[in-house]
């Protein structure tokens, strides 16, 4: 017999509990030192034994409390026990959203871990490392933040608004993304760019900023905060109709969307390399 599937609240509840504790552990971590432990795909895409502790740590955790659940973490790729493959829930794991951040001692870095039931992701919890700021989510449940529910910005003019972006590692996608920044930023109020996704689409979703674009998220640097994102009223998405993925993800209220999407859909931002 299958079993029943777990709700969003339960699976919340062991997300949260799950990322204070690894956000304890990488706080400590980062007091105590850290270095770079190995780069991914350039050398200043880098990895630090923090990343691989914390999620180790939440893996353990996970295994732990839900043993036949399966994992897909940023720095070891997809895990499992017990059903593995065949489970209804997945986790999907960012141990340190904006590690580059967290290496040099800025506080914009996260834990942020998604559940995923059936293929869409239900809960998810983002909590930064430094100053314990935790937003949270269940799909129909609303967004919060420290007992409030988060509503996305009123802005319907993308003139006025303020935009958060980030670059990827590569180089030549850095001169692209360049490139689609200089063309946008005369339509919009101002750009900011910050350095950490979830943590990011989160500050958009309690209307710290108006809008959000990026190319190049895995599913890790979105999972939580995507849907933090459409809690809060956003809407997300990729571009021409795509889902949010590797390609693209624009967050924006409603009223901004279109106007938003169509500049970067005529601004290329989601070609170059």
């Amino acid at each position: 017999m299958e079993r029943a599937a777990p709700p969003p609240p339960q699976l919340l509840e062991i997300a949260i509990e799950v990322a204070r504790g690894a956000a304890a552990t990488a706080y400590r971590m980062r007091t105590e030192g850290v270095s770079v432990a190995a780069t991914k795909s350039t050398v200043t895409d880098v990895v630090t034994a923090a990343d691989r502790a914390v999620e180790r740590q939440i893996t353990a955790e996970l295994r732990r409390l839900r043993p036949d659940d399966a994992v897909l973490g940023e720095e070891y790729g997809a895990a499992a026990s017990g059903e593995g493959p065949g489970a209804r829930v997945r986790w999907i794991v960012d141990p340190i959203d904006g590690t580059v951040n967290y290496l040099y001692g800025l506080t914009h870095c996260a834990v942020s871990i998604a559940a995923e039931l059936d293929g869409e992701v239900v809960a998810g919890v983002v909590r930064n490392i430094h100053t314990g700021e935790e937003w949270t989510a269940t799909v129909g449940g609303g967004a919060w933040r420290a007992g409030r529910r988060l509503h996305c910005s009123t802005e319907t003019d993308l003139g006025q608004a303020l935009v958060i972006t980030g670059f990827g590692y590569d180089a030549a996608r850095r001169v692209h993304q360049a490139r689609v920044l200089t063309e946008l930023i005369s339509h919009v109020r101002d750009i900011r760019r910050l350095g950490a996704a979830a943590v990011d689409l989160c500050l958009v979703a309690e209307g710290r900023a108006d809008a959000y674009y990026e190319k190049g998220l895995a599913a890790w640097d979105q999972a939580a905060g995507a849907l933090v994102a459409t809690e809060a009223g956003l809407r997300v998405g990729g571009l021409k109709g795509a889902a949010p993925g590797p390609e693209m993800v624009v967050a924006a209220p409603p009223a901004l969307f279109d106007a938003l999407h169509d500049r970067l859909a005529a601004l290329d931002a989601s070609g170059g390399p």
